[in-house]
């Protein structure tokens, strides 16, 4: 079984956990780490997760996996919170976190304001989600608002900023 069907497998026997518990899957991984085989499930709720519900969890969908036994290797299961630089994956995220700091990785190289500064990394506040394009108010050097397709971003996540 390929990592990919694995993993739409594991999120398939997640959901019932996650909707009982109300929790949100942010993301799931199953890799090669080191000597071994991880699961890595983040997950979310209003307000965040804490020890206790990451605990919960864990056994929940243990027990389930145990009982499907699709996963043909021995493998360690962790569950986390997304963290304070949480991934951005859905079109629910970019409208939630919206006014929030974000990082955007895109696949290729772009110039979106078109004076010559070419780049796959932009930082800045989130204004929002518009017909499938990601609007971002840069605060670097660059500034002014870029706009970046969703089927161009690599990858994106939040990316506070702290005073110290």
């Amino acid at each position: 079984m390929s990592e990919g069907s694995v993993l739409e497998k594991v999120q398939a026997v997640a959901k019932p956990v996650l909707d009982d518990l109300g929790f949100e899957l942010v993301d799931v991984e199953f890799k090669r780490e080191g000597q071994g085989w991880v699961l890595r499930f983040f997950i979310d709720k209003p307000g965040g997760v804490t020890l206790d519900d990451c605990a919960l969890f864990s056994r929940e969908v243990s027990m389930l996996l145990d009982v499907e036994d699709f996963i043909h290797r021995a493998y360690h299961l962790e569950v986390s919170s997304p963290g304070i630089d949480r991934p951005l994956k859905t079109r629910e995220d970019y409208q939630r976190f919206c006014g929030e700091r974000i990082k955007v990785k895109t696949f290729e190289k772009m110039d979106p304001d078109g004076r010559g500064n070419a780049r796959k990394t932009f930082t800045g506040d989130l204004i929002g989600l518009e017909d499938d394009r990601i609007l971002i108010q840069q605060t670097d050097k660059k500034g002014g608002v870029v706009s970046i397709a969703l089927e161009a971003v690599a990858k994106a996540h939040l990316d506070p900023e702290f005073d110290f």
